[in-house]
């Protein structure tokens, strides 16, 4: 379990200018940046247990990040 934020320039720093472009020009790049931020807020949240959850919902919580960091990287990535 890491207590660290993924944050998206963090995670794709190669990435770090093309991500503020593509949240402009993009708008579905930005609702899905967005949908990571919030469930990247929801998933340290519970780590760090401001908000504790259990384990399972933890888990779903993670594999949708996990899904939406996979859809992020290939759009960046073309």
């Amino acid at each position: 379990m890491s207590h660290t934020p993924h944050e998206l320039h963090e995670e794709f720093p190669q990435f770090a200018d093309k991500i503020g472009e593509m949240k402009q020009a993009d708008a579905h790049f930005a609702r899905l940046s967005d949908e990571y931020h919030e469930l990247n807020r929801k998933v340290h949240r519970a780590e760090t247990l401001v908000e504790p959850m259990d384990d399972l919902a933890e888990m779903d919580l993670r594999k949708e990040r996990a899904r939406l960091k996979d859809e992020i990287y290939r759009l960046l990535s073309t």
